[in-house]
């Protein structure tokens, strides 16, 4: 869903302009580059991440270009004319390889490459790493939220609490990650979602009494009512005119389809609702939650106090990520002029993995996901792996099966590998269900293995030594 109709252009940051001119102005136009995209710890202090954005990358890359107006706003901002011209006919051709949308992973995984001269690499930086970072966030805090759920539906309604037209994006991470339907009607236009909305406060209110505005919202919607029970007073107002509604609507052949909480002590609430209901021959009715949730209240919620909810409305700490403000996804030169390149520095945690990566997957006997390896392209599979900073820790994968994570998707600036938000959903949870419980704990969930091969290992020492002589 590309949002920016006359070309993405200038969706970066001012300096991935003035090093693609100062690339061009020295000769180095054509130089053949490769970057990788990762993140260096996971959000939420959980165990794992979700990989989301790609589709919206892919088309926003294949649609990467500078149309007249946008050449004519750089003029007088340090740019020459030889320049302007050059990216008046820009267009991304190079490729790209990538984990799937959806895929379970990990921190320092090279989760996609860009393979192509050293400006379409350089010049798509900035749009690559608002998306990836931002979409992969929100498609992991919804995967918590519907995990603390169970099998119960969960709705976001966050679009109002949402970054600007972040949301559009956040409601399509979230639908990645498992969330059942959005509230957000443009999100859900574009993408086939389920829409999902009740009434609010202000329904009520604008009628002279809370039981008339619930018989003429029954009147409107006879098949698809469900009724915002908190606008007076729950339990001695809201729930009895629900019930007299409900009973009403079944002597014209139509059910109640649910009931809504939006303030008070929802445990407390939700359970007497549900004997009341019950009691009065309504025990199809179903009790609808909203205010202010995220994975903890909903565990608490469900847990701790057996409250018989059966949706839950999510919005703020949904959508925006609460309470991490952004994954940490960087975007780092690996190789340049056809020879490896690295990231140097003195805190050897934050030294890059150098040369064009892959990533094999190992599985146990149980089909559970056991460890990642993360190889030179084209190496054979290894048998071992080595940690990434101490490298005296070896795990061995004899006994393991594999796969391989990463497939090309674009190829020469066209997108080959395309998925619908509801297939990567589908993807995240097949997924998922391989992970062992203990990765996908909320408080100090297990650290899953990520290690380097032989040959890495051996070519980042090489890289290291070199550097360190010249310095």
């Amino acid at each position: 869903m590309n949002l920016l109709n006359n070309g993405s252009g200038i969706y970066t940051d001012y300096y991935q302009l003035t090093m693609a001119q100062g690339y061009f102005l020295t000769g180095r136009t054509d130089a053949v580059s490769c970057f990788d995209y990762f993140f260096r710890e996971n959000p939420f202090h959980g165990g794992y991440v979700l990989f989301a954005g790609l589709t919206d990358v892919l088309e926003m890359i294949e649609g990467f270009s500078f149309s007249d107006e946008m050449i004519e706003y750089l003029r007088p901002l340090g740019f020459n004319d030889d320049f302007l011209r050059y990216l008046r006919t820009f267009k991304f051709r190079g490729t790209i390889t990538s984990v799937r949308e959806g895929e379970v992973v990990f921190p320092l995984e090279p989760l996609l490459r860009i393979e192509g001269t050293l400006i379409e690499a350089q010049i798509v930086e900035t749009l690559l790493l608002n998306i990836l970072n931002f979409e992969s966030l929100i498609a992991t805090k919804a995967s918590r939220v519907k995990a603390a759920a169970g099998g119960r539906r969960v709705v976001d309604f966050g679009l109002r609490r949402a970054q600007g037209l972040g949301g559009i994006h956040a409601t399509k991470a979230a639908i990645i990650g498992g969330i059942d339907a959005t509230s957000n009607v443009f999100a859900a236009f574009h993408n086939g979602f389920e829409v999902s909305g009740t009434q609010a406060h202000s329904w009520v209110q604008s009628f002279n009494d809370e039981l008339t505005a619930f018989r003429k919202y029954a009147e409107v919607y006879p098949d698809r009512c469900i009724l915002l029970v908190d606008t007076y007073n729950t339990l001695r107002s809201g729930l009895p005119n629900a019930i007299t509604v409900g009973k009403e609507l079944e002597e014209r052949g139509h059910h109640l389809m649910a009931i809504r909480l939006d303030s008070g002590d929802l445990a407390y609430l939700s359970k007497h609702a549900r004997n009341m209901l019950d009691q009065a021959g309504l025990p199809y009715v179903k009790i609808t939650v909203s205010n202010q949730l995220d994975e903890y209240v909903i565990r608490s919620l469900l847990e701790d106090q057996g409250a018989p909810i059966d949706i839950f409305g999510v919005g703020t700490r949904l959508i925006t990520g609460q309470p991490a403000a952004a994954l940490d996804g960087v975007y780092k030169l690996s190789m340049c002029d056809r020879e490896p390149r690295l990231k140097f520095s003195e805190n050897y945690t934050k030294l890059t993995l150098p040369g064009v990566k892959t990533i094999y997957r190992f599985l146990n006997e149980e089909g559970l996901f056991s460890a990642d390896g993360v190889t030179l392209d084209g190496e054979p599979q290894p048998e071992s792996i080595f940690h990434p900073f101490f490298p005296e820790q070896r795990s061995s994968l004899k006994h393991c099966t594999s796969e391989v994570l990463m497939q090309k998707v674009m190829d020469g600036g066209r997108t080959i590998v395309k998925s619908s938000a509801q297939e990567s959903a589908q993807y995240a949870q097949k997924r998922l269900s391989h992970l062992a419980g203990e990765h996908k704990r909320f408080e100090f969930p297990h650290i899953y293995r990520v290690g380097i091969s032989q040959k890495l290992l051996s070519l980042r020492a090489k890289l290291v030594e070199e550097l360190q002589q010249k310095f």
